[in-house]
């Protein structure tokens, strides 16, 4: 059995949602960053941590791609074109959408008051206003209703994960069919009882 170490409140949500999708039974330690259950399997203290017996993995995108490839489910089949076209567009939405959403929190309460420049927002939402439309590119080339098409992979744990956290950081979305999505992620059966934990 799993163990999943981290809040559904950060990105200890994806793994959550991504065993629920999966239908595995999972242990949940409702730990935040730095504590000391986090520290004994991560270095640097971060969540979300996954424990598959005595072995850890840590970043949740890493342990997303490790489930989905050892049960088969939610991914393309590695060594595919459409694997690596599933990669190319998880590795758009962590850099180009995720990332900004990111400096945003450290700039607004994750780094020492002394550290923070809460100028960088507005820079940063215009950054982002630029990528979320170019993800709306994406999403609508490859016709719905999930990022890659018609079935569920990664990409919509992570997408859905930052949409979410787009609006809780006030940071707009406008196109219809992304918001429309958003909203059909977060009524998926997995989701609500990942984000009930």
């Amino acid at each position: 059995m799993y163990t999943v170490i981290g809040k559904a409140s950060n990105r200890g949500l994806r793994v959550l949602w991504m065993l629920e999708e999966l239908g595995q039974d999972y242990t949940h330690i409702n730990d935040g960053p730095h504590s000391e259950t986090v520290r004994k399997h991560s270095i640097l203290g971060k969540v979300p941590v996954l424990l598959d017996g005595d072995e850890a993995i840590r970043d949740s995108s890493a342990i997303l791609t490790y489930l989905a490839d050892k049960h088969g489910a939610l991914t393309a089949p590695a060594g595919t074109i459409a694997r690596g076209q599933q990669d190319a567009v998880t590795h758009m939405i962590l850099d180009d959408i995720e990332a900004l959403l990111w400096m945003a929190a450290r700039h607004s309460f994750i780094l020492p008051e002394d550290e923070r420049v809460p100028e960088i927002r507005p820079a940063l939402r215009r950054e982002f206003a630029r990528n979320i439309d170019k993800f709306a590119k994406v999403f609508a080339k490859n016709g719905g209703p999930f990022v890659m098409g018609g079935e569920m992979t990664i990409t919509d744990i992570l997408a859905g994960h930052c949409l979410n956290w787009a609006a809780n950081a006030k940071f707009a979305v406008e196109d219809e069919a992304l918001l429309a999505y958003g909203a059909r992620m977060r009524e998926r059966e997995a989701f609500k009882r990942a984000a009930a934990r």
